[in-house]
């Protein structure tokens, strides 16, 4: 059950839990919608992940969630903390790169939730550390889940990376939706080697279940903001603040297509619940240039100046293209706007004392 009257009114996740409270908590008037539900969540104290394992206990799920070390509590802390977690979660330790270390993990479940995979910024270079866990590490979690009758349906986190870089990129007032994707081909000769890596994954991934007759269902989210559950900086939170502080860009052209966390935990869980969900779905709240983020902090917080940074730019409000939020609304995604997205990233950011002013 939802404790929302436990949590502070100002806090990040109460807002949230507040906010989506009918959508999340009617089912628990007749039972716990995942109750007797057994999924796997991969690389579980990632940013979304620690959140996918939240709200998946919050509906009475049993999870089994990966970790790389169970001697790290940095992996493990916060997740045992979770309600729930001492009755109906279970750790195991995996490697993307050791062939059947998910075997134990996908045992007995109904669906794997696979969020394993590492970013890095910039999009350039890093080709030996992003290639190999993200292709390889799909396929040896897609092997163990092939091994189990009872597993059915897969969610895999891809991201808009590899839909973006396709041969042509998108036009001024183009709209994007989940028909578009990114070109290998194109990613290699222009060294994108994470979009490279995310569009290998997900067609290797979209191959395999096709061949082994897996449901696979791609979640593909933007920039992804939000309050942080685990107890170190993941790096979207960290180039946030490198952002706020510094004003150093993550993208060079400053357009960041933006998303809240929670909104992509709830979609992954939503891909699982609902029978029909299928394919790719894009999840963007919004596409904000960097000065458009500053401005919101700034009117905020009004101690931290940061005018200079966007009175002459000729870029606010006028977003180069558009992703579609039509399929993700279908499914069900409610998605929280992005001036809440940006006020609740400082303020978790600040609790957890990454950032100060």
């Amino acid at each position: 059950m939802l404790k929302v009257a436990a949590l502070p009114s100002d806090s990040p996740i109460y807002k949230f839990t507040k906010r989506h409270a009918l959508h999340l908590l009617l089912p628990s008037f007749r039972e716990m919608i995942g109750e007797g539900k057994v999924v796997c969540v991969t690389g579980a104290s990632g940013f979304i992940a620690s959140w996918l394992v939240k709200l998946l206990l919050q509906r009475g799920y049993t999870v089994h969630a990966t970790v790389r070390s169970l001697n790290d509590p940095k992996k493990t802390q916060h997740l045992l903390a979770f309600d729930g977690a001492k009755e109906r979660l279970s750790l195991f330790e995996a490697s993307l790169l050791e062939e059947g270390s998910f075997d134990s993990a996908v045992n007995g479940c109904q669906c794997v939730f696979h969020t394993a995979s590492p970013i890095m910024f910039p999009v350039s270079g890093q080709q030996a550390q992003l290639l190999d866990p993200a292709v390889k590490g799909t396929l040896n979690v897609l092997k163990s889940a092939a091994k189990v009758p009872s597993l059915k349906r897969v969610v895999l986190t891809s991201s808009i990376a590899a839909v973006l870089y396709g041969v042509k990129p998108p036009e001024f007032g183009a709209v994007v939706d989940e028909t578009w994707f990114s070109d290998p081909e194109t990613c290699e000769q222009k060294e994108l080697w994470y979009p490279l890596a995310k569009t290998l994954a997900e067609n290797a991934a979209v191959e395999f279940c096709k061949n082994k007759g897996l449901e696979l269902v791609v979640i593909n989210p933007g920039f992804v903001i939000g309050p942080i559950l685990q107890p170190t900086l993941n790096i979207t939170s960290e180039g946030f603040i490198r952002l706020i502080e510094t004003g150093k860009e993550i993208f060079p052209d400053g357009v960041y297509r933006l998303v809240d966390v929670r909104d992509v935990a709830n979609a992954h869980i939503l891909a699982f619940e609902n029978t029909q969900a299928n394919g790719r779905y894009l999840l963007v709240a919004n596409i904000y240039h960097s000065s458009d983020i500053m401005k919101i902090i700034n009117q905020n917080y009004p101690s931290l100046d940061y005018s200079e940074r966007y009175k002459d730019n000729k870029y606010v409000g006028t977003p180069p293209f558009v992703v579609s939020r039509t399929k993700a609304e279908i499914l069900g995604v409610k998605f929280t706007t992005v001036e809440e997205s940006i006020k609740d990233t400082v303020e978790s950011l600040k609790e957890k004392k990454f950032l100060s002013f």
